[in-house]
Parts: C-alpha cells; structure tokens; sequence
C-alpha cells in the first residue's frame, strides 16, 4: 500500500479560535502515522507559520515569560515538520503569498515556503483527502 496524503486547508488567524487546535491535533495524528501532509495556510493562517513571533509574559496574572510559557504557532509548525520527519512523513506547507503580504508575515519557519492558490489546487489534484478548516 502506497504512503497516504492528505491535505488541509486552514483559514484561522493564530490564537483566534479553536478550530486551529483542532487543526493542529488532527496534523500531528497523522504525522505520528506517517502520512504525507500537505497544508494550505491563507487568510489569517498565513501567520501560523511566521518566524518572529515572540513569547510573552503575562503581567495580569503575575507570571513572567518563564512562568507563562507562552506556546506560539510558529514553534507548533516546526514540531510539526519534526513529528512527520521522525516518522516517516513529509509536510509541504504553503502560506499563501498574497495573504502573507497583507499581514506583513513574510519570513516563515524553516521548512515552510510562499505560494499561492495554484499549490491547494494542485494539493488537492494529488492527495487522497482533503480537509478544510474555515473559519466562522
């Protein structure tokens, strides 16, 4: 039998709903398994990937940065990319480049890359499901 590839296409922007953690839980199930995945991240997605996002503290509730240990999406991508090499996967994620350049989140975890529409097209033309996430 032939490695599995799957596809998910994610809307969310990082930290706004839980439909990335969701999204998140389903990717790492299938990277433990070792399928092939293949992400399209757009509209607010476009910055789960985005290299300089900082760990913060947390002075309402009195927690320093050690204390809060923020998690941020771009250390979940490159877990991620870890999870699915460990075990014989491979990601392809794609930030979708006019998305990126709306937000300004252009320098993206390694691993990751720009694209456009056409790669969730031709995502879709070779896996064998396909999940989309939007958002509400």
């Amino acid at each position: 039998m032939s490695q599995k590839t799957l596809t998910f296409a994610l809307m969310d922007p990082p930290y706004e709903s839980a439909n990335l953690t969701t999204a998140f839980r389903l990717l790492t199930a299938a990277a433990e398994r070792g399928y092939n995945l293949n992400v399209f991240a757009y509209e607010g997605a476009s910055a789960l990937a985005f290299a300089r996002q900082a760990a913060h503290p947390n002075p309402v509730h009195g927690k320093n940065l050690a204390e809060e240990n923020h998690p941020t999406t771009r250390e979940q991508v490159a877990a991620l990319l870890a999870c699915a090499e460990k075990n014989g996967g491979k990601v392809d994620w794609v930030n979708c480049g006019m998305c990126v350049d709306e937000r300004g989140v252009n320098e993206f975890v390694p691993g990751t890359r720009r694209g456009s529409p056409a790669d969730l097209h031709a995502f879709t033309e070779a896996s064998d499901n396909i999940l989309v996430i939007p958002t509400k």
